[in-house]
């Protein structure tokens, strides 16, 4: 699976930004779908992430304010980002692993890493 995040960008505290996760060779009904975030320095961490049964797991830092959900018809996953905070800042990547009913924060489980989109929360 190739897969590729967008919609990134310079947002102000609070605001609010949709990216996109888009898949160019397979249709993603049947992949768990995850995105991850990181700033230099840190490790990778898992954001959200909607299953193969869409069944969905959030960060404790972005619940509530975050939602993630799926088009099969257009073979992209979205995710919907409010009330952002400084603290968001970061590369977001999206990756899928197949047939997968429940999530995990394993960044190894996961395949089709894309480039990342950079979202920039500052006022």
């Amino acid at each position: 699976v190739q897969l590729q995040a967008s919609g990134g960008g310079l947002v102000q505290p609070g605001g609010h930004l949709r990216l996109s996760c888009a898949a160019s060779d397979v249709a993603l009904d049947e992949y768990a779908v995850a995105w991850f975030r990181q700033v230099p320095g840190k490790r990778r961490e898992l954001v959200s992430c909607i299953s193969s049964v869409d069944s969905t797991r959030y960060a404790d830092t972005v619940n509530f304010r975050f939602t993630t959900s799926r088009d099969n018809a257009k073979k992209t996953v979205y995710l919907h980002m409010s009330s952002l905070k400084s603290e968001d800042t970061a590369v977001y990547y999206c990756a899928a692993r197949f047939r997968a009913v429940h999530c995990n924060s394993y960044s190894s489980e996961y395949s089709g890493w894309g480039q990342g989109t950079l979202v920039t929360v500052s006022s």
